[in-house]
């Protein structure tokens, strides 16, 4: 019975073990799992943000091209329903903006930042400051998606 009684115990060693190796395993498995999924959702997100970016780009120029007919129209005409129709169709191209997060850069009577601006020209006005708006900017929370076209202030002593 002793020799019956060793290989028992040597068999429930071995079993010890192999459960323990399977365990570590299954440890290690579930750890590269979890990063995975992390590293897949962090991917994901990164390809959201930039076809929400593209999408931004392919429709911005859109809505300069309602903003610089919109500044055309004689007053007497605003009044028109093709004219507000037109309106209406430009204002819901900006919400859609907005549904994604991009709003537009604030510019005039701000100071010039290049992160944000463009200077297309300096112009006379208040040294370093925005005087007027060439084109529209556009960011999300934390990234430029198009810098706004400025024109800058260089001191009235030139």
């Amino acid at each position: 019975m002793t020799k019956e009684k060793e290989d028992l115990k040597k068999l429930l060693e071995e079993s010890e073990a192999k459960k323990n190796e399977y365990f570590a395993g299954w440890q290690r498995e579930k750890a590269d799992f979890i990063n995975y999924k992390q590293k897949e959702l962090a991917r994901l997100q990164e390809l959201l943000i930039s076809v929400r970016e593209g999408f931004a780009l392919e429709i911005i120029p859109v809505i300069d091209n309602f903003s610089l007919a919109e500044k055309t129209i004689p007053e007497a005409e605003k009044g028109s329903n093709s004219i507000k129709g037109l309106i209406l169709i430009k204002k819901q191209l900006e919400g859609v903006l907005k549904s994604l997060e991009i709003e537009e850069i604030n510019t005039l009577n701000q100071k010039f930042d290049p992160s944000l601006h463009e200077a297309m020209e300096e112009i006379n006005g208040e040294e370093g400051m925005i005087i007027e708006e060439v084109e529209k900017g556009y960011k999300t929370k934390d990234k430029v998606i198009r810098p706004a076209k400025v024109k800058i202030g260089k001191g009235n002593n030139n």
